[in-house]
């Protein structure tokens, strides 16, 4: 997904793309749910529609991030998020990690400072754009937020459901900011829109259905993952170097996915 956001240059403005991502999912999820025989509108249409509102802000965020910044920084900063969603777990649900999956958070984010070299050497300060840095971070927050809510809602809601309506809010949302600066996409730019639309779909998807049946803190130390592999596309696609900071990374980082899966048997 943040391949397609990538390709996208910056030329459209961010509401556009979030509002194609918001078409996209909502014919997707909306078939999926009517195939499945759901009531679309969940039971807890307060907090559905918080988490839409919330995961529609951080991916406001996230996309104005990855435009700004290489892909392996940006997916590096994003990664300030499982820390805080295990402490608004703990606070909000009572899930305290336990020793093991305490061990993998560690190990998962030592990974992610060894591979913000690109953030500069030490002593040397920052070499990234602040204003890029800053949407980034904002995305990881409210992107915590995001997950523990989706947490709560799988007490009582159907993992599909919850994937309907964050669509359903991302479109109003939207769909104002883009009437107000509307861009006409060309046709690449549409095939790159519909790409956005549906690779995050399939993210929603796997990590809804991780989140409603993993412990939050548990569910987001796998998605350490997701860092080697911005690294490895970011170096695959857009021509940015992989160096021995980003290898000795990915392997602590692979190290947290082993730890946290002993923790999930024990």
């Amino acid at each position: 997904m943040t391949v397609c956001v990538k390709q996208l240059r910056g030329r459209l403005p961010v509401a556009e793309v979030v509002l194609g991502r918001a078409l996209v999912s909502v014919v997707l999820s909306g078939w999926l749910v009517r195939r499945a025989g759901l009531n679309p509108l969940g039971q807890r249409r307060g907090l559905l529609a918080l988490r839409g509102a919330v995961g529609t802000a951080a991916l406001f965020c996230v996309y104005l991030g990855v435009m700004r910044l290489p892909l392996a920084a940006a997916t590096v900063l994003q990664y300030l998020y499982p820390s805080v969603t295990a402490l608004l777990a703990w606070a909000w649900l009572g899930e305290r990690p336990g020793s093991l999956i305490a061990l993998a958070m560690a190990l998962g984010w030592l990974g992610v400072l060894v591979m913000a070299h690109p953030l500069g050497a030490a002593g040397s300060g920052p070499t990234l754009p602040l204003e890029g840095v800053a949407w980034a971070v904002a995305g990881a927050l409210l992107t915590a937020v995001a997950y523990v809510s989706v947490r709560e809602l799988g007490r009582s809601e159907h993992p599909q459901v919850i994937v309907l309506w964050f669509p359903l809010i991302s479109l109003p949302l939207s769909l104002p900011l883009v009437i107000l600066h509307p861009t006409i996409p060309t046709l690449p730019e549409l095939g790159w829109l519909l790409g956005v639309g549906l690779f995050t779909q399939l993210g929603q998807i796997g990590l809804t259905h991780g989140l409603v049946h993993l412990p939050a803190a548990r569910a987001t130390t796998i998605g350490y993952a997701q860092v080697a592999f911005a690294a490895l596309w970011g170096w695959l696609v857009f021509g940015e170097g992989i160096g021995a900071p980003t290898l000795a990374g990915a392997g602590l980082i692979l190290a947290s996915i082993l730890v946290g899966q002993a923790g999930k048997q024990s």
